[in-house]
């Protein structure tokens, strides 16, 4: 028994780490920011930004946790998931029903950047990130999460809860304070959906901020009944065009405008519509039933295989994808990343530690996604023309 404790101390007591630190669960090869950042930065490398925001996604769900489990900014989890890459947490989105935490507004911590004798933010790292976790099953917050879920099962929508006024507000906010260029909003799963909403709120009132949904969901009985519809006008027209025509010449002019070839040159689509205004970045496992939907193409879709992990510092680990994009995709298409080697069962094809696993292989699916034309399609709606009047 004795020679069990050899080697250690008298009264010495080996604390077990908690399996949720950053350097047990987070990445093994993202370095910190550096003087070397001012000269290349490992913000430009798509694969480093991916698991960074990743990371402080994570660094949210770990502040319920933190919560839920009394442990404060001295003894928390959450604090490491930022810290590492030189942020600071400015402000916790609370849900005031039950005080649960749900998201998270980062910025960029200029005393620590000093600290490691870097006088400014390294380009393309943005001045604040607004993080949202998804659904925690454990504690009070599982109540507040599931009707969330519900709420977009049942409307494919969340602008009815108290979470995307919050959300909407933080963001807002931030981008005037760091102008919308240097703001990015991120989340996880049900985070992900209410990151989506509100950056498209954003959109529309003409401030683009960049977006990084991580599994958001696509399954919901709004989608469901809306694509049934639009499929069974398809089916109609062309069982129109198959009737022998008898009739006016306005008449065939009406049949013919109901044939899928009409209804297609009407429709309005993200890849008509040229350069897109604002476009989400996606990260999809088809193994994840949740996400999986948003895969599905209207037109063709090519993929080219990028390298998932080992983006760590000075942009090494930066692939580059068809037409040199860095595996961001192309204008006016959905920029998103789809698991090509990686988890398969659904829990871990649902889970956040994916996205900076070093050895998770992804392909740039530069797909006209038919999901996110349906959500963007107001956007990039062609505006009436104003009736002129001549005098």
């Amino acid at each position: 028994m004795a020679n069990a404790l050899s080697g250690q101390k008298a009264g010495e007591v080996t604390a077990t780490p908690n399996p949720f630190e950053f350097h047990v669960y987070g990445p093994r090869h993202l370095s910190s920011p550096s003087w070397w950042d001012l000269l290349r930065s490992s913000w430009k490398d798509p694969n480093y930004r991916r698991m960074v925001i990743a990371c402080f996604i994570q660094g949210v769900y770990l502040l319920e946790l933190d919560r839920q489990d009394k442990r404060d900014e001295r003894t928390g989890l959450a604090p490491q998931w930022w810290r590492h890459f030189m942020y600071r947490l400015s402000q916790t989105l609370v849900d005031e029903r039950d005080g649960s935490i749900y998201g998270a507004v980062l910025e960029w911590d200029r005393r620590a950047l000093l600290a490691g004798y870097a006088p400014f933010r390294p380009a393309g790292a943005p001045a604040a990130v607004v993080a949202l976790r998804g659904t925690l099953l454990s504690g009070a917050t599982f109540r507040r999460d599931v009707v969330d879920d519900l709420r977009f099962l049942a409307w494919d929508s969340l602008k009815g809860s108290v979470r995307f006024a919050g959300a909407l507000a933080a963001l807002r906010s931030a981008a005037r304070r760091h102008g919308a260029g240097s703001v990015c909003v991120g989340g996880h799963s049900l985070g992900a959906g209410f990151a989506l909403q509100v950056g498209k709120a954003l959109a529309k009132e003409g401030v683009l901020v960049e977006c990084h949904v991580f599994n958001p969901p696509s399954v919901s009985l709004a989608t469901s009944l809306r694509g049934f519809a639009e499929t069974a006008g398809e089916v109609w027209g062309r069982v129109r065009s198959w009737l022998p025509y008898v009739g006016s010449a306005p008449a065939a002019a009406a049949a013919a405008a109901a044939t899928p070839a009409a209804a297609d040159a009407k429709e309005v689509t993200l890849e008509g519509a040229g350069t897109a205004k604002w476009l989400p970045h996606l990260y999809i496992n088809t193994n994840d039933y949740i996400c999986c939907y948003y895969t599905d193409a209207a037109a063709g879709t090519a993929t080219v295989t990028a390298r998932g992990g080992g983006g760590g510092g000075g942009g090494s680990g930066s692939s580059k994808a068809a037409g040199g994009d860095g595996g961001m995709g192309k204008p006016g298409l959905a920029r998103m990343l789809t698991v090509s080697k990686g988890p398969t069962s659904f829990l871990d094809a649902h889970g956040l530690q994916q996205w900076w696993a070093d050895d998770v292989e992804l392909q740039v699916a530069l797909n006209h996604s038919k999901l996110i034309d349906r959500q963007l399609r107001s956007l990039y709606a062609a505006q009436p023309a104003s009736p002129q009047v001549s005098l």
